[in-house]
């Protein structure tokens, strides 16, 4: 395990629903936004079936996951946000969705990109991981290597654009750990703005990611760490 060293000028965030940038990644797009990069991120789904009660209003629930999206990314200090408006559940890696994602990234240029790695499912023998971070995530693999890079790819979405680095978060197989010592107060708020994924019980929320990150920092001696798939597309 290796410390991270990466300091972008541009950074592209692509996650499935609208807290999940900040509970994976929150604490290095906060750090990378204060060294003075430019940071985006990508939402693909809406939010609307993110809730447990039945009684849930889904537009309703669309509109107030939209602010709360805004809100985290103002506090991490992301320059744009967009999003794809999927409906959570139904996200595919098909050829829409890569070529709208082949699209903001010949946009923004980044040098990294973030994304959810597609090759983890299982967890602890408790959890299954989201088919929409699953789809997500390949299809951001898939934007970025090669399509991006190759202008006979999608060539309505503008000029090709070659990433360096792709971080893969929620892997099974870390082997870089950003240092988020200096931003994991920001990444804490910035995962409680979702208040309506919280389940009224922010205390415990809090506790929890401060106790992850400690975790993640551990193996290369910060205080607070996230723990990331690196893959060097460039040299």
């Amino acid at each position: 395990m290796q410390r991270l060293n990466l300091r972008p000028a541009s950074a592209l965030a692509i996650y499935a629903h609208p807290d999940d940038a900040d509970v994976a990644a929150g604490g290095l797009l906060a750090q990378w936004a204060s060294e003075g990069g430019a940071v985006h991120l990508v939402v693909v789904c809406d939010g609307g079936k993110g809730a447990h009660a039945e009684s849930t209003n889904s537009s309703s629930l669309r509109a107030t996951r939209r602010a709360e999206l805004q809100l985290a990314a103002d506090l991490m200090g992301v320059a744009t946000v967009t999003t794809l408006d999927r409906p959570d559940g139904g996200v595919t890696n098909d050829e829409e969705l890569r070529s709208a994602l082949v699209g903001l990234i010949r946009q923004h240029r980044p040098n990294v990109v973030i994304a959810p790695d597609p090759t983890a499912t299982f967890f602890g023998g408790v959890y299954v991981n989201h088919r929409d971070h699953r789809e997500t995530g390949w299809a951001a693999l898939d934007a970025v290597a090669p399509a991006a890079a190759m202008p006979l790819y999608f060539p309505e979405q503008g000029p090709a654009h070659q990433v360096d680095h792709l971080l893969l978060s929620g892997t099974h197989e870390p082997d870089v750990v950003a240092d988020v010592t200096s931003t994991i107060d920001v990444k804490v708020k910035a995962v409680l703005a979702h208040a309506s994924q919280l389940a009224g019980d922010a205390d415990a929320i809090r506790q929890v990611v401060y106790e992850r990150a400690e975790q993640a920092g551990r193996p290369v001696g910060v205080a607070f760490g996230e723990a990331f798939r690196l893959v060097e597309l460039a040299f």
